[in-house]
């Protein structure tokens, strides 16, 4: 992987819908090996696939709450069960594993804080391997890359 490279995964995580010709003269390539090497990037599981930016809001999902979750017994029958859960929940967008606590980092979009509430209190504090879940509401994005 050299600085092209590193310059086409740029420009396509930024603006994924460029069509080779532009991402091709904005990195100083002809088409034809920019395609080339947008292939390989494919083709090495480096570029992995193409998303849109979606405003979720219009979707009826605008309201985002980030949780950090701990669970009340770390075997593998238990972790393994309330994973398979969790991310099977559509309210829930992202879901991370840490080390150390909280045990679980979950992101969920819900329409309103009412819905959140009914999500929360019905669906995931009613898991029986939760043991503990502390809200976090964004007060205001600064960065995101999604």
């Amino acid at each position: 992987m050299d600085s092209l490279d590193r310059a086409i995964i740029e420009l396509l995580e930024r603006e994924g819908r460029l069509s080779n010709q532009e991402l091709a003269d904005r990195v100083g390539l002809t088409p034809a090996p920019c395609l080339r090497r947008v292939r390989r990037l494919e083709a090495e599981g480096i570029i992995t696939g193409y998303t849109a930016t979606v405003d979720h809001a219009a979707l009826g999902r605008g309201f985002e709450v980030i949780i950090h979750a701990e669970i009340v017994a770390k075997d593998r029958v238990t972790v393994e069960a309330f994973e398979e859960r969790t991310a099977a929940m559509d309210e829930v967008v992202e879901f991370r594993r840490m080390f150390g606590l909280p045990d679980y980092f979950i992101r969920v979009r819900t329409r309103d804080l009412e819905s959140y509430e009914q999500w929360l209190s019905t669906r995931l504090m009613g898991d029986p391997a939760i043991s503990r879940v502390d809200s976090r509401l964004t007060m205001k994005s600064i960065k995101s890359r999604r």
